[in-house]
């Protein structure tokens, strides 16, 4: 009863807070569209203005050719910058963060425009804080954003907004302290919450919102950061990040979602981010001092674990860039990850040149480590071609699969490259 009642305060708050956000009118629109069958959409905070400056827009790209249109969705109406992206599943719609000012804008991916109600476009929804993860459930409807700090009545900060994709007003608020990633199952029943300060994963019951209590909890872990739900969402692989966030030891843990308890433990050498491909699980993080071995300057690197879920063994750990891994794809055998914070390094004097994106063949456990500096920010694969799209250090690259290289052409985004999505 006391969650419930935090609850529904923090909801009245945050609309409030939403209808004072800023606003002026349909100044979004983009008219024409593209008219474009198959299109990523690339935020970009910095797209020049004709009085000078940035402003925030969504680029839209032939996915199909590599080749950026004229039109782009204007977002400085809504928010101050573009930043992380998430799509619906039907992708129908889009939501774009904005870490300068807190807030998601929504976008229909259809009309090109941000989401409107009648002549006039949605204003942004103001977050109680800053995000860096969230997602469209599968029923497309709603958002859900995991926000640290948010501020909760009798409560340590932290909780889950949810947001009406139809409305763009926040519709109810689940407290869980220090909430900093957010992870759906696939039948959309269940939301994993993880807070990396914290030796518990919070299992949310999206049905159960605003009518009892929606959590209940999964103990103990080592400063969990990811999860992955099994495909028929029986299983969650939980990654402890352990020495990487000031803990004690990396692995896997293995849930039983139906009792709620862990069943396994397997160790790792460290473990941020991950994905499942049939039986098989990958993992990349960072151990600190763990060495990179002969070939290149870095001092630092990080790991890739492969693991083998019917036996939950390790059968092949490989070498590769250090920094935090937030993002990982799998493309035609290739596992593409990439991280943020890595070592860089632009010797003029051995040639070597060296950023954040690993990419691992599944087939030779050959690495290539990408020959261009910066963060990871975005990786989309491009369905039915031999191609991935990466956002890596504000630029948008194109790689080719079957070389593990920048293809021959490439595209141009006038500003700075932030994330990047499909929308077709």
């Amino acid at each position: 009863m006391k969650r419930a009642i935090a609850v529904a305060v923090l909801i009245g708050a945050s609309v409030f807070a939403v209808s004072c956000g800023s606003y002026n009118g349909n100044s979004n629109a983009t008219t024409p569209t593209s008219g474009l069958t198959f299109r990523a959409f690339v935020s970009n905070p910095l797209s020049p203005a004709s009085g000078g400056g940035g402003v925030p827009v969504l680029n839209i790209v032939d996915a199909s050719k590599d080749v950026v249109a004229p039109q782009r969705i204007n977002l400085s109406g809504s928010v101050a910058q573009a930043g992380m992206m998430t799509t619906s599943p039907n992708k129908k719609f889009s939501m774009v963060y904005s870490p300068s000012s807190n807030a998601v804008v929504l976008v229909d991916n259809t009309a090109e425009t941000v989401v409107a109600s009648g002549n006039s476009s949605l204003p942004a929804v103001a977050l109680p804080g800053p995000s860096e993860s969230m997602f469209i459930e599968k029923f497309n409807t709603l958002g859900y954003v995991a926000v640290p700090t948010a501020p909760v009545l009798g409560q340590d900060p932290g909780a889950i907004v949810r947001i009406s994709l139809g409305s763009a007003v926040i519709n109810a608020v689940v407290p869980i302290p220090a909430v900093r990633f957010v992870v759906e199952s696939h039948d959309g029943t269940n939301i994993m919450a993880m807070a990396d300060n914290s030796n518990l994963v919070k299992l949310v019951a999206p049905s159960l919102i605003g009518i009892s209590d929606p959590l209940s909890a999964v103990c103990c872990f080592d400063h969990p950061v990811w999860g992955i739900f099994s495909s028929d969402d029986t299983t969650a692989y939980i990654l402890n990040c352990g020495p990487e966030c000031g803990g004690t030891a990396s692995s896997i843990s293995v849930v039983d979602i139906p009792t709620k308890t862990v069943v396994s433990d397997i160790p790792v050498n460290a473990a941020t981010m991950g994905l499942i491909s049939g039986n098989t699980l990958y993992v990349a993080g960072t151990a600190p001092r763990t060495p990179c071995g002969a070939g290149t300057a870095a001092t630092s690197c990080g790991t890739l674990t492969v693991i083998d879920l019917g036996s939950s063994t390790v059968t092949a750990t490989a070498t590769i860039t250090d920094g935090y891994h937030t993002r990982i794809e799998l493309a035609n055998g290739q596992i593409f990850v990439g991280a943020r914070n890595c070592t860089n390094i632009n010797d003029p004097t051995s040639g070597e040149v060296r950023g954040c994106l690993s990419i691992f063949n599944t087939g030779s456990s050959k690495v290539t480590v990408s020959a261009n500096n910066g963060d990871v920010t975005g990786i989309e694969p491009i369905t039915n071609r031999n191609v991935v799209y990466v956002c890596e250090g504000g630029n948008l690259r194109i790689y080719d699969t079957t070389t593990d290289a920048l293809q021959s052409t490439q595209i141009d985004i006038v500003g700075q490259a932030i994330d990047v999505k499909l929308v077709d």
